[in-house]
């Protein structure tokens, strides 16, 4: 795949962190029973971050857990993966509000799967979608509380996450197939 455009550099990505931790924390009141929930394998360290930035701001750490979505998915055939369950979730979400933390959203696929997930789990009190990207083309009724960047793409476009915590740096990239 070719790169096509950098759409966001390590500058944009923590600017757009701080500025989803301060809206979770504004449109919850504060962080009573809040939990993020970092889809893997790029919304858990987006997860960390906004916790980390959500420290700092209340003075108060928010649990963050890992969902592995694997099981869940719909369209195995198509991505040609069997699903491995590494780690289960682990993390009492009763009660809560749950932030679901991803690093793009496209189809809401990922999404869907993740929520099966979660209520597979537990009945939290409220589910809200926190995700870095949105570049369009919905497939379900799924719409994110909290964007970093909407990003209009062709469906021959992919977006390239990478953090540093994973890939040794921070940019999102738009590639061509």
């Amino acid at each position: 795949m070719i790169v096509k455009a950098v759409i966001m550099d390590n500058k944009a990505i923590a600017r757009a962190t701080t500025r989803i931790s301060n809206e979770i924390i504004e449109r919850n009141k504060g962080i009573k029973d809040l939990v993020l929930v970092g889809v893997k394998t790029r919304g858990v360290p987006f997860a960390r971050r906004i916790a980390e930035m959500i420290f700092n701001i209340e003075g108060e750490d928010v649990p963050v857990y890992t969902l592995d979505i694997s099981l869940y998915r719909d369209d195995l055939e198509e991505i040609g993966n069997q699903p491995v369950v590494n780690e289960s979730f682990k993390g009492e979400i009763n009660g809560k509000k749950i932030v679901l933390v991803d690093d793009v959203i496209y189809t809401g696929r990922t999404v869907r799967a993740a929520l099966d997930a979660l209520i597979d789990n537990g009945r939290p009190r409220k589910v809200q979608l926190a995700v870095l990207v949105d570049r369009g083309h919905r497939e379900f009724p799924i719409r994110p509380d909290y964007v970093g960047k909407n990003v209009p793409t062709a469906r021959t476009e992919v977006v390239g996450v990478k953090l540093k915590e994973i890939d040794g740096k921070d940019e999102v990239v738009i590639m061509k197939r």
